[in-house]
């Protein structure tokens, strides 16, 4: 008899959002045959962290000394290490704020309050362990986890995004936002994938599926456009790390539009 795939998941700091996505699929019940879920507390209790894991799904930004031991645990007992959503991913907007100390960022949220963790500012899980594989989103859509799932069951990989939502945008013949409507939508530098359901509905995107990898984020360009919109620097660099906080190349980029270096 071939021996189940061996899957966990594991969540961090975050909303739970991801998990809950996952776990309202029926399409999870179809891997059973196939699969093994050897970690995941949002459905069982007596769920164990440090059983060995074909494929490890983790939810969450790393927030605490704790999380960071329990990421090196997953490191070493999974093959594949999948990030999931937005916070693992991009450390979410918890991770916003990435220029104030931890201290002031405590004070506005807790005051005084005391937790039995240790405290950290939120990062992405990859600032810590290698990352396998990512799915982008807030929180990631269903046939993602699906695509990806699927490919690694039959020995594969599924292939990464590389365009923006402006595509998915365009081909759904919808009013450009950001030209048409003079709002800062953020859909020219964010990753694709969510069919551009945000500005299907007439909302600009925030970029919740993070930047597009690859060096093809033109946060300079988008940037200009901003600028030229009105918006100032201030205002720019506040919408554009919503989801991109920690993405090294945001704050240099759109520095040099305001600084007006010639290319």
């Amino acid at each position: 008899m071939e021996r189940k795939v061996r899957i966990g998941f594991y969540a961090l700091t975050s909303c739970y959002g991801c998990q809950l996505q996952f776990a309202m699929m029926d399409e999870i019940l179809q891997l059973l045959p196939n699969a093994e879920i050897v970690c995941w507390y949002m459905l069982d209790r007596d769920s164990s962290e440090d059983e060995p894991v074909d494929i490890a799904f983790i939810e969450g930004s790393v927030s605490t000394e704790e999380e960071i031991e329990l990421l090196k645990k997953i490191r070493e007992n999974a093959k594949i290490v999948v990030a999931v959503g937005s916070c693992a991913v991009q450390g979410g907007v918890q991770s916003w704020e990435k220029d104030k100390s931890l201290e002031e960022l405590w004070k506005i949220v807790y005051g005084d309050g005391k937790v039995k963790f240790e405290p950290k500012k939120a990062k992405p899980v990859e600032e810590y362990i290698k990352v396998d594989y990512k799915l982008y989103g807030c929180p990631p859509e269903k046939k993602d986890f699906i695509y990806a799932i699927g490919t690694f069951l039959v020995g594969s990989w599924p292939e990464d995004v590389d365009y923006p939502v402006c595509l998915e945008c365009r081909l759904k013949g919808n009013p450009c936002i950001l030209i048409e409507k003079g709002e800062p939508c953020l859909g020219p530098i964010t990753r694709a994938g969510c069919d551009a359901r945000c500005p299907s509905y007439g909302i600009a995107c925030i970029g919740c599926r993070g930047a597009i990898g690859y060096d093809v984020a033109w946060f300079d360009s988008l940037a200009r456009t901003f600028k030229e919109k009105g918006l100032t620097k201030e205002e720019i660099l506040e919408r554009m790390k919503i989801f991109n906080a920690h993405n090294p190349k945001l704050e240099e980029m759109v520095d040099k539009v305001f600084q007006e270096v010639k290319e």
